[in-house]
């Protein structure tokens, strides 16, 4: 591996390559720089290389994270979020990629009523059906969306999804190209105040392929910092 900043720009050539591949516009797909167990002053460094995104799974590492570098870029959850700490993410983040129930969107709603703040959210998706993976069915997502429309204090700007790893990338599109096609299902029902703009889908290992397939967001941790110690 090389520096950070050395890795950071080849990320964004892969984007810009994935991108054009498919006649979109880099410029329209957003990087999140996956710092979950990155330390501190790793972090900074890559913040100081361009990093504009940063994505945490973790309420208390990225608490202690975001008390010592401060909020100089955007914070975002990507990890599964637990119902006892969302009285932290108006404080910490400035999006939630991982909002895998009605449940805790009503729990979100509520706290950010209590502060008279709106929280930005994704709605995860387990589209494999994957048992040790957080989200909605597939089938229960656009019952599930008209409920929280009810919810005053989120703001529902797209979908989010973690697919099976597979050692050959290409055999994850499938997963990629259902999460597209669940986010136009759910535009042509026109429901109040829901987006689907935001698709955020696409690890170090697939990102390029997660592209191809309309994502909007890629969460790349180690192709960036590293392997993980």
């Amino acid at each position: 591996m090389g520096s950070i900043a050395d890795n950071l720009k080849a990320v964004e050539g892969r984007i810009e390559q994935a991108a054009s591949r498919v006649n979109r516009d880099p410029g329209q797909i957003k990087l999140i720089a996956v710092s979950k167990t990155i330390p501190s002053p790793l972090i900074k460094e890559g913040i100081g290389a361009g990093i504009k995104i940063l994505g945490e799974n973790r309420v208390q590492e990225a608490k202690e994270k975001i008390e010592s570098l401060g909020r100089i870029v955007e914070w975002h959850m990507v990890g599964h979020l637990q119902r006892n700490k969302v009285k932290y993410v108006f404080e910490l983040f400035d999006l939630v990629h991982s909002v895998d129930s009605l449940a805790l969107a009503q729990e979100i709603s509520r706290e950010g009523m209590k502060r008279n703040q709106t929280m930005k959210i994704l709605i995860q998706v387990n589209v494999a059906g994957d048992e040790t993976k957080s989200g909605l069915a597939p089938e229960e997502l656009i019952s599930t969306l008209k409920q929280m429309t009810s919810l005053t204090n989120v703001s529902i700007q797209g979908l989010m999804t973690m697919p099976p790893f597979f050692p050959d990338p290409e055999q994850v599109r499938p997963f990629f190209g259902t999460l597209k096609r669940l986010a136009e299902e759910v535009t042509r029902e026109g429901l109040e105040g829901v987006s689907m703009g935001e698709l955020s889908m696409g690890m170090s290992h697939d990102f390029e392929i997660a592209i191809e397939e309309g994502a909007t967001m890629v969460r790349v941790g180690t192709a960036i910092f590293g392997p993980r110690e």
